[in-house]
């Protein structure tokens, strides 16, 4: 401990709480502290260094806050795990090369999307010119647009890049390492790295037809976290969507806490379920967002969120230090899209056809007595016998599909899982049924048989 505490005065600049945090900065990048190296206790800083107990405190927490150290329980104060950068989504996306039919991506099928030729041909002469730094980050039209269209009662709104974007923004501003956070089990696996690249810890909640399970709620209410992510609709991987009696019974369990509740709508505008928020009976406390990415087009790379004033405040500050705003350019692109009435019948075409193929899909594996959850959104989370065999059983047949593991927190309910993307599958829904219910009984037959 004593060669530690040298090797931080040797680096200290200024005995301020800003030069001490540089300092064990310093001693990260050279190394001289590694991952899970305990911190010594800020009075033994404090008298070795000769500052104040408060100067270590102040330079614990900007390191905290930047998610170099973090709070590990008995452990004390210890440098944080190198970041991940994204282990689940990268693992829920490797699957085998040269796939006729690949389904493990979770993208929207890119001959539904809308045609952007019509509505972008009207944005022209003044609309198109370039804006200044200091017009206003949401484009007037849009945010009337959205309000218009919204789940709850707006108090501010932003409008960024997708909803990755906009859960980045929100876990970077609001979430400090040792946070705990309810997400939903299974769940999306950029989510959950990101919350692990933050130092959050993550604690699951089941699903069930109606939504999250109470229960698993209630529960992980005694462990104090400070948020819940849910998806309320075509949740991804389930195609579970919340119904209106479990989020008002979901919204008087939480009512009585402090807690943040962050909305993900990714599904948008194709979603087939009612849009609903608890923002109606808790406007003070939830985030709302909706991406407009699997309705409108990935690259447009457009969602808005909506939420209290004072909350979205430290959220806008620190998109101002970064991007500042998302291009008014892509969001003339949205209300266009979003007013024209051709626009808007493809985008409900597409939203009946993503629940046709889906159904069929789901109709006939319950035929070989497949059940899979959900009735919405763009994939089916199928129970299998063993998930590695199902995957490469279906690799084999040129079918790509994402293992179930990177969507699991702590054990999937009901055993291994695949996730198929069947917003993907054109035609021949029946044939790609039957060869998913095949590889889930031959996994079964091959784990009895190795």
């Amino acid at each position: 401990m004593r060669e530690l505490l040298s090797a931080l005065e040797a680096r200290l600049d200024s005995p301020t709480a800003k030069g001490l945090a540089q300092a064990v900065s310093r001693a990260i990048r050279d190394e001289v502290l590694v991952p899970g190296d305990q911190l010594p206790p800020i009075r033994r800083v404090a008298e070795e260094l000769m500052v104040s107990p408060t100067t270590v405190s102040s330079a614990w927490q900007l390191l905290a806050r930047s998610g170099a150290i973090r709070s590990d329980g008995r452990r004390g104060t210890t440098v944080a795990p190198d970041r991940l950068g994204g282990a689940r989504y990268t693992t829920a996306l490797r699957h085998q090369p040269g796939s006729r039919l690949d389904l493990s991506t979770g993208v929207p099928d890119p001959r539904l999307l809308p045609d952007l030729r019509v509505p972008l041909g009207h944005i022209g002469g003044e609309e198109a010119a370039p804006s200044s730094y200091l017009d206003d980050p949401v484009l007037p039209e849009l945010g009337d647009a959205l309000r218009n269209d919204w789940p709850c009662a707006v108090d501010d709104l932003l409008v960024v890049d997708g909803a990755m974007d906009a859960l980045d923004l929100i876990t970077r501003t609001l979430f400090r390492p040792g946070d705990r956070v309810l997400v939903e089990n299974p769940g999306f696996p950029p989510l959950l790295d990101l919350l692990e690249d933050r130092g959050v810890d993550v604690a699951p909640v089941g699903l069930d037809e109606s939504g999250p399970v109470l229960d698993d709620v209630a529960a992980g209410l005694s462990r104090k976290p400070v948020a819940i992510v849910i998806q309320p609709r075509g949740q991804n991987p389930t195609g579970v969507s919340i119904t209106p009696t479990r989020a008002r019974r979901l919204a008087s369990l939480l009512e009585p806490t402090s807690l943040l509740i962050i909305e993900d709508d990714s599904a948008g505008d194709i979603a087939s379920s009612p849009d609903l928020s608890l923002g109606e009976r808790l406007p003070d406390r939830v985030l709302h967002i909706r991406s407009f990415s699997k309705s409108y087009g990935p690259d447009l790379r457009l969602a808005g969120v909506s939420g209290p004033a004072t909350v979205l405040a430290p959220i806008r500050h620190a998109r101002a230090l970064g991007q500042g705003w998302t291009s008014r350019l892509l969001q003339r692109a949205l209300v266009a899209l979003l007013s024209d009435p051709g626009s808007q019948a493809q985008v409900r075409h597409a939203r009946g056809e993503y629940a046709r193929r889906r159904a069929l899909v789901a109709d006939r594996l319950a035929e070989h007595g497949i059940v899979v959850p959900g009735t919405d959104g763009l994939n089916i989370w199928v129970p299998v016998r063993d998930e590695s065999a199902a995957v490469l059983r279906l690799a084999s047949q040129g079918i790509a599909v994402a293992p179930g593991g990177p969507f699991v927190v702590d054990g999937a309910p009901g055993g291994p899982h695949i996730r198929v993307t069947t917003g993907l599958i054109a035609d021949g829904q029946v044939d790609v049924a039957d060869a998913i219910a095949e590889a889930a009984d031959a996994s079964a037959w091959s784990a009895q048989h190795r």
